[in-house]
């Protein structure tokens, strides 16, 4: 029998008070409690899906191949015979198919794949193209030629296809050996616009019409097709994903009926369908890929469209906000900037209207610091608790001018240093005392899109953001590389990637808010708090924002530290009348701890 110390290779230990980061799985004893105690790693019960990067050619009625990190998309209506490849972040036009179609069949991988018949201009066509992960070449045609059909396989040598149409709906299944196709048993149910998941040998053939909508699922075990449960809701034109058994799949999208485009996921665990997290965009006929866990739908009939989504299912870590020790200060509107275990605030307005306080963060409690020169608020920071940068802001008594200052914080005490080119207030910045970057904010004439960047000695005018705005966020770790998120005019979604010469727009913020705060780098980051609700939390992972367990205490205008979207801290803020000194961190993933009473 295994015991603890053979599985973990040691004896359970014993604390007078919890260990700070127990491993999963271990095992102790607190003995001021008489308690044995475990934690285990918090996940998500249900799936979720996230913004993906656009296609370079919206359409509809095609093919896909591959991974959610590494697909193949190809064909589609209007017939055409464009191919797509993906990374995870961006789509990549690559050589074309030799037939344009539409209705075409897809199996395999990023790098060897194949897209069997569809619609030609001149009607149905049994071709077969194998991709080399550069070009389409054509091997011998399928025995039926028909459109609609669907594929699954694990490459170009190893592929099956059942479905279609061809005068009227079809059952027919071929099996492709990397030279021939063989003609198997025939679906139970004859249909067309139907979703298959899975590989040659075990597959599921899922819903479809025949000719009208259905539910119907059937298993494929290499030799024959079993009739088993039916989808929740009978629909065509649905996306598949699955695995290599057909015991595991989610299926998305369709049209159900009477013709209404669809948004509903349903997940498969080998003898039922459940409702699951509805995709973002409802629409069919897309190009799917990917597994039951991590899978993507691309295009689509919404109508036509570029839109990529990725899911991620169940299972997957979940962050939590926890509470920690107040400041010293109630406060909001002030810069932050820092790490989860080392941060610094600056400014803002407190009661009493003072607006120059400062304090550190060691990871458990705020310390007040030297006061800075100048007292403002709406102001924003970069650096570190020993290095840092106050810059921008509204000074007292306001009276519609805006605060060009620049300070450093050495740990101890701050400096006037060289003021910003355009004084403004409601700036977003980031970066280090040495490599700051200040973009947009309110200036006496209006929002502004105008950008600087500090090289530790001087302000230097460079490229404007694509839309001015103020109260936005940001995240990023020097002034080559940031990004930009939310704001106002209007709460936008709006992110924009700064490269250190250029801004690029990139996926939208999922909840679009003002006066939020930022922390992280330009790939790993977090939008926290602002807008009506004030609570949100979203992460960025470098390509799509995903929405994340909610702020303890809702609030906007706080400060905000962190060094990617897995370890955060955010402090101070308000939620009219209440003016806020609370602090909260974040923790992806988060654990619980249970307790096995010994008494």
């Amino acid at each position: 029998m295994a015991t603890y110390l053979g599985t973990h290779g040691s004896r359970i230990q014993n604390y007078t008070t919890d260990p700070d980061n127990p491993n999963t799985g271990e095992v102790w004893y607190n003995d001021t409690a008489n308690t044995l105690k475990f934690q285990y790693p918090n996940t998500t019960t249900s799936g979720s899906w996230r913004t993906g990067g656009s296609l370079n050619t919206a359409r509809f009625k095609f093919a896909g191949a591959g991974t959610q990190t590494a697909a193949l998309v190809f064909g589609g209506s209007p017939q055409t015979a464009i191919t797509e490849s993906y990374d995870g972040t961006t789509w990549t036009e690559v050589n074309d198919l030799n037939t344009a179609r539409l209705g075409i069949a897809g199996a395999g991988t990023q790098t060897s794949a194949l897209g069997v018949s569809g619609e030609s201009p001149a009607g149905n066509v049994a071709v077969t193209e194998s991709w080399n992960g550069t070009n389409w070449t054509e091997v011998n045609d399928v025995n039926t030629a028909r459109t609609q059909l669907t594929g699954v396989g694990l490459d170009n040598t190893s592929a099956l296809v059942f479905g279609g149409f061809s005068t009227s709906a079809i059952g027919a299944t071929e099996s492709w050996n990397g030279s021939n196709w063989t003609e198997l048993a025939d679906l139970n149910t004859g249909r067309y616009a139907l979703a298959g998941a899975g590989i040659k040998t075990a597959a599921l053939a899922i819903g479809g019409a025949a000719p009208t909508r259905t539910g119907a699922t059937e298993q494929w075990n290499g030799t024959s097709w079993t009739s088993v449960a039916s989808l929740n809701t009978a629909r065509r034109g649905a996306g598949a994903s699955g695995s290599s058994s057909s015991t595991l799949a989610i299926a998305f999208g369709g049209t159900t009926p009477p013709a209404a485009q669809s948004a509903l996921t349903e997940s498969w665990n080998g003898s039922s369908w459940t409702e699951t997290t509805d995709l973002s965009t409802a629409r069919s006929a897309m190009a799917s890929g990917g597994t039951y866990s991590a899978a993507f739908s691309a295009g689509g009939e919404s109508p036509a469209t570029t839109e990529t989504e990725e899911w991620t299912g169940a299972g997957a870590p979940v962050g939590a906000w926890s509470t920690g020790n107040n400041m010293n200060n109630q406060l909001f509107n002030g810069g932050g900037t820092g790490i989860k275990t080392a941060a610094l605030s600056s400014g803002g307005l407190t009661p009493g209207s003072s607006r120059v306080k400062a304090e550190t963060w060691n990871g458990t409690t705020w310390t007040e610091v030297a006061n800075m020169n100048n007292g403002k608020y709406g102001g924003t920071s970069a650096g570190t608790t020993t290095a840092g940068l106050a810059f921008g802001g509204e000074p007292p008594g306001g009276g519609g001018a805006s605060r060009a200052n620049t300070e450093k914080f050495n740990g101890t005490n701050w400096t006037e240093v060289n003021d910003l080119n355009t004084g403004r207030e409601g700036l977003p910045g980031t970066g280090s005392q040495t490599a700051a970057i200040a973009a947009g904010g309110s200036a006496p004439g209006g929002t502004t899109a105008d950008v600087e960047l500090f090289n530790g000695t001087n302000w230097t005018e460079t490229t404007n953001l694509n839309a001015g705005r103020y109260a936005a966020a940001m995240a990023g770790v020097d002034n080559t590389n940031a990004i930009i998120f939310g704001g106002t005019p209007g709460g936008v979604t709006l992110t924009e990637l700064w490269n250190g010469s250029n801004w690029t727009e990139v996926n939208d913020l999922n909840t679009g808010r003002t006066s939020l705060a930022g922390s992280g780098s330009y790939t790993s980051a977090l939008a926290i708090g602002g807008g009506s609700d004030a609570d949100y939390t979203e992460s960025w992972n470098g390509t799509n924002w995903t929405n994340e367990a909610d702020l303890n205490t809702a609030r906007d205008l706080g400060g905000a530290a962190g060094a990617d979207n897995t370890s955060g801290l955010y402090f101070a803020g308000r939620k009219p009348p209440t003016v806020y000194a609370s602090t909260e961190l974040w923790t992806k993933p988060s654990f619980t701890t249970k307790t096995i009473d010994t008494d």
